[in-house]
């Protein structure tokens, strides 16, 4: 559970840091790119995913997976709706969808949901209580 956990948290914290936009003239954005909050928000799913893992608590640990995935999830409804409305000025719906089109998502988001699902694929370890032999001739 703790290597599992830290791998996790470790794959997240590396898909923050990775492409996650292709923007037009701009070049690549990851996280802190798009959003100084966001990217803190991810950063604390992240640290609190690590520090489950560093205590051994399978509750905390579910809870950073499937946080991170709320969060990308929030931040890809943000940027299809940036995306659309910062070209707003123009007044033809074909065309405004043409320059938000031009905006293209990139592989980083991959890599950060690989690490969200081995979070939430950890499970808490079976402890295995060993009964001692019974001697010969004892009363059971």
């Amino acid at each position: 559970m703790r290597a599992q956990g830290i791998i996790g948290a470790v794959i997240m914290a590396v898909g923050g840091i990775c492409p996650l936009l292709r923007i037009p003239i701009i070049g690549n954005w990851n996280y802190f790119d798009l959003d100084q909050t966001l990217a803190i928000a991810f950063y604390v799913l992240v640290a609190i995913g690590l520090l489950g893992a560093f205590t051994q608590k399978a509750g905390l640990i579910k809870f950073a997976g499937w946080a991170g995935i709320v969060l990308v999830a929030i931040t890809l409804v943000g940027i299809y709706f940036k995306a659309h409305g910062s070209f707003g000025f123009l007044h033809f719906k074909k065309l405004v969808n043409l320059a938000a089109g031009m905006v293209k998502y990139k592989w980083g988001w991959y890599v950060i949901l690989a690490g969200t699902f081995i979070l939430i694929t950890v499970r808490r370890p079976k402890i295995v209580v060993l009964n001692p032999p019974v001697p010969e001739g004892a009363a059971v």
